[in-house]
């Protein structure tokens, strides 16, 4: 039986992102593979295939669980806490 999130409710809010890369890439000067948006607060993190994977740290440090992919074309959210596609 698949996962199922139980975060959307209490961690999903009307954000918009908050830079047009990496926030913590675009500060050191790295580059990322591809960009992830957190559904709580509009954070913009690097995802796992980058050196820095900002988006998961940023889950680490905010507990904030759920993001979106914020590429072009590209339509799915994760969860990190359930593991899993919403």
């Amino acid at each position: 039986m698949a996962t199922q999130c139980t975060h959307v409710a209490d961690h999903v809010k009307k954000v918009k992102p908050n830079t047009k890369g990496c926030e913590e890439c675009l500060k050191t000067g790295d580059t990322w593979v591809h960009l992830r948006m957190c559904l709580e607060c509009g954070h913009v993190g690097c995802c796992d295939s980058s050196n820095g994977r900002h988006a998961r740290a940023h889950f680490h440090a905010t507990q904030h669980p759920i993001i979106q992919s914020a590429e072009r074309g590209e339509d799915w959210r994760w969860c990190y806490i359930d593991d899993t596609y919403i």
